[in-house]
């Protein structure tokens, strides 16, 4: 027995279901985007897009017909055969899986269209920048309103009820205006007066009756000069400053394949630093035998050639950060992409700035190491020099193919990585 609701779909529904459906299927469609995204450049990670995941992995429960008894049927799912009927064999082709008869079993596929937002949100969903300290939080970004007190002019929406009706109760104590229950007494005096026949008294009591009348008619109980408007004003609301620099390697030592990996890793992170805070600056640092601070398109896309000497990033960093980026109001993070290679003469220089300038003032710094994918795994000297720094050595990670970007920027930026360390 199948059950099919026929019903018209309200206005709104599918909205509400395609989120319930993500949230119960989440892990089958993380591990689907985690493997979409090995295949997916890095220009086209925010881009949303169709992802694949097993249907088995997303079945809903069904009802089914219950027999007592012991019976032969043809199991509901086809249209076409009864009991008894004679299967015809296969004559090739793909099954519903992806696979070739008699090649092994298929699995059958469902697919997804996700936005950029929720291709994203399942890509970075643990990852977290480690020990992000809020040093100071300082207002930078106007996008948030606060109460500044009241004005006799505003919104209707805005009416401050409450000091309103004190402005007026003021007013009318200041003027002595008559209260409602000062006429009613003395109307009760009055009719008492009149059934007791004392016109000299009632003529008297009529007189101020109509004194106090007036003075209320004169005094209104609530005035145009009493009203209060609640006023708001722009507020910048405080967030947490972070600044990320992006130092590469791109002397004659490095490859076009060595280049696309480093490049790739830096979009990456550039994307994960900007979707996950509010107030991020990003600084590109390229370095040859010179260094030089640059922007994202020279960055990624301009040729150089020349020497290796990492001091002059490593200098050019600790410059930019003391005279831009003071330490009680930002935090620091970097990332460094090299092959490893390094002037003999300079290194001395390099382990000195790492250690008594840049690591001092980061709240992490990462370094990757690129290399041919056919590269026989080596220390390199940039890596010797780091490595001796101890407990204060950089997280360091080594990547040779394109395939293993994500799994280390996941492994770097994890949320618990502080936790493993």
């Amino acid at each position: 027995m199948q059950l099919i609701d026929k019903r018209l779909n309200p206005a709104g529904k599918s909205l509400p279901n395609r989120q319930r459906f993500l949230r119960r299927a989440r892990s089958i469609v993380r591990k689907a985007v985690r493997d979409a995204s090995v295949e997916r450049g890095i220009r086209e990670l925010d881009g949303g897009g169709i992802v694949v995941v097993p249907a088995s992995g997303i079945e809903e429960p069904h009802f089914h017909r219950g027999q007592a008894g012991r019976a032969q049927h043809v199991l509901p799912g086809n249209k076409e055969f009864l009991e008894g009927d004679r299967l015809p064999r296969s004559t090739g082709g793909a099954s519903a899986g992806g696979s070739l008869a008699g090649q092994g079993e298929g699995e059958d596929q469902f697919s997804i269209v996700l936005s950029a937002s929720e291709f994203l949100d399942f890509f970075l969903e643990d990852l977290e920048l480690p020990r992000l300290e809020r040093r100071k939080l300082a207002a930078m970004k106007a996008d948030g309103v606060r109460r500044a007190g009241y004005s006799s002019t505003g919104s209707p929406a805005n009416l401050a009820v409450l000091r309103t009706m004190r402005n007026a109760l003021a007013r009318r104590t200041a003027l002595n205006r008559p209260r409602s229950s000062e006429i009613i007494e003395l109307e009760a005096a009055l009719d008492a007066a009149q059934a007791r026949g004392d016109e000299q008294a009632c003529a008297a009591m009529r007189l101020q009756l109509e004194g106090l009348r007036t003075r209320t008619r004169a005094i209104p109980y609530i005035d145009p000069i009493d009203i209060r408007f609640r006023r708001f004003e722009v507020n910048p609301r405080p967030v947490a400053q972070a600044v990320m620099f992006c130092l590469m390697d791109v002397s004659g030592s490095m490859t076009e394949h060595m280049k696309d990996i480093a490049k790739r890793f830096f979009m990456l992170l550039y994307v994960f630093l900007n979707r996950r805070y509010e107030q991020v600056e990003v600084v590109f640092i390229r370095h040859t035998d010179e260094a030089k601070e640059v922007d994202e398109e020279t960055f990624f896309h301009s040729r150089e050639t020349g020497g290796t000497r990492v001091s002059t990033a490593l200098a050019e960093m600790a410059r930019i950060a003391a005279e831009r980026y003071p330490l009680d109001s930002w935090n620091i993070y970097a990332a460094q992409a090299s092959d490893g290679d390094n002037e003999r003469g300079d290194n001395m220089q390099a382990i000195s700035l790492l250690r008594d300038e840049i690591l001092p003032i980061c709240q992490y710094f990462a370094y990757i190491e690129v290399a041919e994918p056919d590269h026989e795994a080596s220390m390199s000297p940039l890596w010797k020099i780091y490595e001796n720094l101890g407990d204060d050595q950089p997280a360091m990670r080594r990547v040779s193919t394109r395939q293993e970007i994500f799994p280390v920027f996941r492994d770097l930026f994890r949320a618990d990585a502080e936790a493993s360390s």
